[in-house]
């Protein structure tokens, strides 16, 4: 029974691995193919800040212990600001200029 729960925490720690490296591959091809856009910019950076998060956490619980956790919350208070202050600077632009 011991050997079946490591096999089974094993393969969803590889798909959790996996998840998060599509997860930062789609944030990189966002911000890749997507230069003009800035709204899309902003959106690609917090899937990278996601997919890393989500590796925080996983590893986290892998090994018991709490400092992922809260690393993890540290680092999605930064992309909250980080998206606030993208956002308000695409307001003033639009503002200034009538286009984006």
């Amino acid at each position: 029974m011991n050997g079946k729960k490591v096999v089974l925490i094993g393969i969803s720690m590889i798909l959790s691995i996996l998840l998060s490296i599509f997860l930062f591959i789609l944030g990189i091809a966002g911000i890749l193919l997507s230069r003009k856009n800035i709204i899309l910019i902003i959106m690609s950076l917090e899937l990278l800040l996601l997919s890393c998060n989500y590796n925080y956490i996983l590893y986290s619980l892998y090994l018991d212990d709490l400092m992922g956790q809260v690393f993890s919350l540290l680092i999605l208070s930064v992309g909250a600001s980080e998206s606030a202050i993208g956002l308000a600077l695409v307001i003033s632009y639009y503002r200034t200029y009538k286009y984006i």
